[in-house]
């Protein structure tokens, strides 16, 4: 899949999700990462559709079975549990997708917010 065609499908993604608030698609090594108010909470990558997960969403998308986001590098395979496939049945679900995408969106640790820095005399 081209990485046009993964921007595509995740602009998709993100306009189902602009109910819920604005939603950034930003380049992301060879997919799409979905960000709002400055946390990666998905991303798209090779056609699929990945959230972040805390420990109860990542039981239930193994139920679904579901894997987490993994590739190959320096020759071994890497598997990330913090970012699981999207079971088909949640992504056909418009009302379902956005309820995950919440649930990713709390389960993602928000960035830094820089402090003011205070000036010497």
């Amino acid at each position: 899949m081209s990485s046009e065609t993964t921007r595509r499908l995740a602009l998709d993604f993100a306009s189902q999700l602009a109910p819920a608030g604005s939603v950034d698609v930003r380049r992301f090594f060879g997919g799409s990462a979905l960000v709002r108010n400055g946390a990666q909470f998905g991303f798209v990558m090779k056609g699929t559709l990945y959230l972040r997960v805390d420990d109860a969403m990542r039981a239930e998308f193994e139920a679904d079975g579901s894997e987490p986001f993994s590739y190959r590098a320096a020759g071994r395979g890497v598997t990330v549990r913090r970012y699981y496939a999207v079971p088909a049945h949640v992504v056909d679900d418009p009302a379902l997708l956005h309820a995950y995408s919440e649930r990713a969106l709390h389960a993602t640790p928000r960035p830094a917010t820089d402090s003011p820095t205070r000036s010497r005399p």
